[in-house]
């Protein structure tokens, strides 16, 4: 792995401004989508250029051979159940808030990793690192301007999708020689075959008429957001490695403050900055206290 050069910092700053871009534009594609639909079509999307760099490097994708049962329960649990959360707590939170709580992954992943990893285990410092994060959460709550009493729930909600992004990260380590973009790949087809019927008997999609913005959004957030997002993941973890590419959650909530102030409008308090910069102190100190799970 080489030191990061300009090209490559440019690079991850890329991929934060898209993957805290995703936000604002789930929140519009949920103006006109519901969450089973919505995460169905992005993954769709995402599929594309996914299987098209498997095409173009004659990469085998290995979703359908005997390791099947790890690349579907990665899908339900990686790509699935967390992009459906996340738009069921999008539509009624700020989308800036979201993106706040989303970064509390590492955080989660590190209590999780404590009790299925066994190199992984809680120390003082990552201790620290999870009180800090969380404390700024808490903090978010007391806000009332930016969390109110009945935006809780869909608040959890969101906490739980990033709660399952965990959950797929450790499962994804047991796999991990299988390949980068064949388990994206895989995992992600696996993701259509669980959304597919669940979008179809609970949503009916086609008696619908959504919106062009709406639509706009949801196409960038399966095509860019997730499936042009993770190609330049696999870059840049080829190139620079793991620990470099983990330097992305602190850009994340970064953007996603700023998308959603001068985007979407969204009121900004001083609260809301305070626990910005917390939760970013309590995501450095857990990252750098993690030895294989970086996610």
């Amino acid at each position: 792995m080489r030191e990061a050069k300009t090209f490559d910092i440019v690079l991850l700053t890329i991929l934060g401004l898209i993957w805290g871009s995703s936000f604002f534009n789930i929140k519009i594609a949920t103006y006109s989508y519901d969450p089973f639909t919505l995460a169905l079509v992005r993954v769709f999307f995402a599929c594309l250029p996914l299987l098209l760099i498997c095409y173009i490097k004659k990469i085998k994708i290995m979703a359908f051979t005997s390791d099947w049962k790890s690349y579907a329960l990665i899908g339900l649990c990686n790509i699935a159940i967390p992009f459906t959360l996340i738009a069921i707590g999008t539509a009624k939170i700020n989308s800036y808030l979201a993106a706040m709580l989303m970064s509390t992954t590492p955080m989660s992943g590190s209590l999780l990793a404590h009790f299925f990893l066994k190199d992984e285990k809680i120390t003082f410092l990552k201790s620290l690192g999870i009180i800090i994060g969380f404390s700024g959460v808490i903090f978010l709550f007391l806000d009332k301007v930016v969390v109110s009493q009945d935006q809780y729930f869909y608040a959890i909600i969101t906490i739980l999708g990033s709660t399952f992004y965990s959950i797929g990260g450790i499962l994804t380590l047991k796999i991990k020689d299988k390949g980068n973009e064949n388990v994206t790949t895989s995992t992600t087809l696996w993701s259509v075959i669980f959304l597919l019927p669940l979008s179809i008997f609970f949503e009916q999609p086609w008696s619908s008429t959504p919106d062009i913005y709406s639509t706009i959004s949801l196409i960038y957030l399966g095509v860019v957001a997730t499936g042009v997002a993770w190609l330049i993941r696999f870059r840049i973890l080829t190139v620079n490695g793991l620990v470099f590419q983990t330097q992305v959650a602190y850009l994340i909530p970064i953007f996603g403050v700023f998308f959603g102030y001068y985007l979407m409008d969204e009121i900004i308090t001083w609260k809301v900055m305070v626990s910005l910069i917390v939760i970013i102190i309590g995501i450095y100190i857990v990252k750098k206290n993690n030895k294989g799970l970086n996610n």
